[in-house]
């Protein structure tokens, strides 16, 4: 077999994985996309060392520690969308860049931005009563 098959159908998957991880919104696509991107690189891997007939067998050894890697990739990554799901309610990507502090953000002396004090409220929450007694 030709060297040229597997070439164009691992170029073809690293495309599809590219496409993927640059115009998907979800993040559970974005990791799909990425795991294409490694598969076409696994298969580039074993195609070259069947096609240079390495003795060592390197190339399916990298395939070996590449799926390794992937695996730890999905299993932190599929931690961290759940963790951002559970706290923001979506799992878009777009809405994530507003996850970073802002300079203004961070001041817990009670001055807000402008340097004004901020202000106390008159009354407690609704349900604080209802808190406290059931902890009483």
């Amino acid at each position: 077999m030709h060297l040229a098959y597997p070439a164009v159908l691992a170029v073809l998957l690293f495309c599809v994985g590219l496409y993927g991880v640059l115009a998907r919104r979800n993040a559970i696509l974005v990791l799909m996309s990425v795991e294409l991107m490694l598969n076409a690189v696994n298969l580039n891997l074993v195609a070259f060392d069947v096609w240079l007939r390495d003795t060592l067998h390197s190339g399916q050894a990298l395939t070996l520690f590449t799926i390794a890697i992937a695996a730890a990739e999905i299993g932190i990554g599929l931690a961290i969308v759940l963790a951002v799901y559970r706290n923001r309610g979506t799992s878009a990507v777009d809405d994530l860049r507003d996850t970073a502090e802002h300079p203004d953000d961070g001041d817990d002396d009670g001055v807000g931005p402008e340097g004004a004090a901020a202000e106390e409220p008159d009354e407690p929450a609704p349900g604080a009563s209802q808190k406290a007694e059931a902890t009483a």
